[in-house]
């Protein structure tokens, strides 16, 4: 008996000192690729933006960050796939207040709950939208110029945008009301289609980030009208605002989060969380993003929590005035 309480005092040892060398090494995080889901198609906004992000967190967490697109319904598909991913930090989505915010009050049968269905992890950015057209097919330099014209051609003008419910569209909604015009909304597959379809003539106008714009502004293939914020955009200094040609109060930004899926366990989402705030930190990473005129906003998960849930009713009367409804 004695014999055997010696082996089995061996054995458990044993077990222990393997399970001590093992288990740190099989729980540390991450110890694999990490997936960066975005909704939108590649060449947008949406899509340079976590390439700028993932370079620098791949640095940080000493892994690959994969960056994958799963364009269409405003950001839901992409959402709707990490709201029903494994919640073990591997899948991560950087969503946008169309995913998080606009979404519920515009899709009848959304699919996910914006509060319930994600881990928030931290706020990266807001980012104007911009009123630009063609020039060939649109005469107007100023905002004031462009209601005009469109009062002349009621219903002949065409407007497009990233897709439905971004707030790129829902800009172009809100002007119409506050305007009092009318235009028809063509949605695209991302950023990336709406302005080659504008740079090509087939729709003379459109709301976008400025970041893909830049170049084809300046090289004047396009024309920029106005910005759809409070405040002029760092990226185009001399492009008024919406609000500052007529329309008071006027604003639909475009916000990006990082957000995972729910039951997140801490340790992972206090790394993924450690991660995001310094690449925000970092002077390079800064640069680049507000190259895109992108504003970068650091917070906390507690902070971004409490933001989805005061920007979803803001979106709710935007969508109801505007009258934009998705089945």
């Amino acid at each position: 008996m004695q014999r055997v309480g010696w082996l089995f005092a061996g054995l458990l040892s044993a077990v222990m000192v393997s399970s001590l060398s093992v288990t740190p090494a099989a729980a540390q995080f991450p110890n694999k690729p990490v997936t960066l889901i975005i909704g939108f198609a590649p060449g947008g906004p949406s899509d340079v933006m976590a390439r700028i992000l993932t370079k620098k967190m791949e640095e940080i967490l000493k892994q690959p960050v994969v960056v994958e697109n799963r364009a269409g319904a405003g950001g839901g598909i992409a959402a709707t796939a990490v709201s029903k991913a494994a919640p073990d930090g591997y899948t991560i989505l950087l969503a946008t207040g169309s995913s998080l915010a606009i979404n519920v009050s515009l899709y009848k049968n959304l699919g996910y709950d914006p509060e319930k269905d994600f881990e928030p992890i931290s706020l990266v950015g807001t980012q104007t939208n911009l009123l630009y057209v063609h020039p060939g097919s649109v005469p107007a330099k100023t905002l004031k110029e462009f209601v005009d014209h469109v009062k002349a051609n009621p219903g002949k003008l065409t407007f497009g945008s990233g897709g439905i419910g971004t707030p790129a569209h829902l800009a172009g909604e809100l002007l119409k009301v506050e305007a009092g015009i009318e235009m028809t909304h063509a949605p695209f597959r991302g950023t990336g289609q709406a302005l080659q379809s504008v740079i090509g003539g087939h729709v003379p106008v459109a709301f976008n980030p400025p970041s893909p714009l830049l170049p084809h502004l300046q090289s004047g293939l396009l024309r920029g009208i106005a910005v759809t914020t409070l405040a002029r955009t760092p990226a185009l200094p001399d492009t008024p605002t919406i609000a500052e040609s007529g329309y008071p109060g006027f604003d639909a930004a475009t916000w990006h989060a990082m957000v995972a899926p729910p039951g997140l366990p801490k340790d992972v989402a206090a790394t993924l969380s450690r991660a995001i705030r310094e690449t925000l930190n970092d002077a390079a990473t800064k640069k680049a993003l507000t190259d895109l005129g992108v504003d970068v906003v650091n917070s906390t998960p507690e902070h971004l929590r409490d933001y989805i849930k005061s920007e979803i009713p803001k979106w709710a009367k935007v969508v109801k005035a505007s009258g934009a409804k998705v089945e």
